[in-house]
């Protein structure tokens, strides 16, 4: 395969993961990529496009991160709005009873990657995650509309897309009662004063479990 054949592999590649408003061309040196819906430009070295073709999974997966923080890459989050939120929020409830909730949220880095994608979550996918989180929750005789699993699902599935999302505990004084919910894009899941109660948040983690 000669070296031009490889480079256009190569981009052939990363345009099959590739949001729909970003455009990648070859250039002298590597490879430009062009997105215009933020009207800007991303430079990528000869180097990091022959990984596209002939590089490790490993290296493969570290250049489609760094493609990802920069908001570059096709969206998948619809995938969590359907069947996959089930199986987290069931196997989160089911961590909380064995461990505890103050432990599940000290395991949070673990699950919860620190990077940021470019683009901000809107309230639309945050408000369609909340549907399918509550629908399944209340479906669910096991979960059974726990604000922690909920809550804990939620910041899980929006930070491993790379968006911005805060998990925060709250105390009622009275009657005295805790609730927890994730917060993003101006939404909460599940709602942050439930039954028109409010809640004084005395735990705010977001990023990375921090």
């Amino acid at each position: 395969m000669t070296e031009d054949t490889r480079a256009m592999a190569a981009m052939a590649a990363m345009a099959r993961i590739l949001s729909p408003h970003c455009r990648v061309t070859g250039m002298s040196g590597g490879a430009l990529i062009a997105d215009w819906k933020r009207t800007r430009f991303l430079g990528m070295p000869t180097a990091d496009l022959r990984k596209f073709a002939d590089g490790t999974p490993e290296e493969r997966a570290e250049l489609v991160t760094v493609l990802l923080r920069a908001g570059c890459v096709r969206d998948r989050r619809k995938q969590h709005a359907d069947a996959g939120v089930g199986p987290w929020l069931r196997g989160v409830h089911l961590l909380i009873r064995t461990v505890g909730f103050g432990r599940v949220l000290r395991l949070l880095s673990l699950a919860a990657p620190e990077y940021v994608r470019a683009d901000v979550p809107s309230a639309e996918e945050v408000l369609r995650l909340k549907r399918a989180v509550q629908a399944h929750s209340r479906r669910s005789w096991l979960v059974d509309g726990d604000c922690k699993s909920e809550a804990v699902t939620a910041f899980v599935l929006l930070r491993r897309s790379g968006l911005e999302a805060v998990l925060h505990v709250g105390v009622r004084e009275h009657p005295f009662a805790l609730h927890a919910w994730t917060a993003s894009a101006g939404l909460c899941i599940p709602d942050a004063d439930p039954q028109g109660h409010a809640f004084d948040p005395v735990l705010s983690i977001d990023g990375g479990g921090r």
